[in-house]
């Protein structure tokens, strides 16, 4: 992707973030909010970027965003998370102008666990969906990719729940988070889109105000940035300065050489919606 900024206005949309190396955020324009886009692969990684992004306007005005994150260092990554945000694609815009988007999704998903199945290869690929329509949310997840909502004054509103030893630990209070960006057993996942054993956890509704902002992100971002860097950072300013700010941050961990980062390389992506 270029530098330059892309700014749409669109009755109807799908658009793919597919083995992405952008170097500058897009932004998607519609009457009900802005989607904020970016996705890169790894510094200094050969391979294609294994993660994968869709922004979606349906016919009756919702907007569905979802990011999925391939195994790293398994088999066919990338084409388990392109796998999935098409499936998700294809299954919304099968159905008609209906305002319930959840069965829609969830078919989306169960289509897409076997699709990586019969690649018989082991793939395997995160996914977090959000959808926003008539003034609220709700987020759809499978494995550690991560969704929040955070208020205009820094108040964390909800965030998912990382499908993995280490970030159920958190949840329950047995791990603080710095301890967790830490343990060596952060990068372990326990469900995943690609497997027999696969279950989604779908989130509650959450109304919006009016300065809400939703933010996606795959690992490369919640595992380099507090969560609290995440609210900071992804609710002052205009959209795309808040994404040019998670990135810089990020990249900065990525790099850091100090035995006390808690950086890691990885692929990169992040969606954030606001009103």
């Amino acid at each position: 992707m270029g530098k330059r900024m892309l700014t749409t206005i669109l009755e109807t949309t799908k658009e793919f973030f597919l083995e992405s190396d952008m170097t500058a955020p897009v932004q998607f324009v519609f009457p009900e909010g802005r989607v904020t886009a970016y996705c890169r692969r790894c510094p200094g990684k050969l391979e294609p970027n294994d993660d994968s992004a869709v922004v979606i306007r349906t016919a009756s005005g919702a907007i569905v965003m979802a990011v999925a994150d391939g195994v790293g260092g398994g088999p066919l990554g990338y084409k388990a998370s392109a796998i999935a945000v098409q499936a998700l694609a294809d299954s919304l815009s099968a159905i008609d102008t209906t305002r319930d988007l959840r069965p829609a999704i969830l078919d989306a998903i169960e289509q897409a666990n076997r699709e990586i199945l019969d690649l018989g290869v082991g793939a395997a690929t995160t996914l977090s969906v959000v959808e926003i329509q008539c003034g609220v949310a709700r987020a759809y997840q499978v494995g550690d990719s991560m969704s929040l909502i955070t208020g205009q004054r820094g108040v964390l509103k909800w965030k998912s729940t990382p499908h993995s030893p280490v970030g159920y630990a958190v949840e329950s209070g047995l791990l603080d988070e710095a301890d967790a960006m830490r343990h060596d057993e952060r990068h372990l996942v326990s469900n995943l889109v690609g497997s027999r054993d696969m279950h989604i956890e779908i989130g509650p509704v959450q109304p919006l105000a009016a300065r809400d902002t939703i933010i996606l992100g795959s690992d490369g971002l919640f595992d380099n940035l507090h969560l609290d860097e995440v609210v900071h950072l992804g609710r002052v300013g205009a959209p795309v300065r808040r994404v040019n700010h998670l990135v810089n941050q990020a990249n900065v961990r990525m790099e850091s050489s100090s035995k006390e980062s808690v950086g890691k390389p990885d692929d990169l992506s992040i969606l954030l919606y606001t009103k």
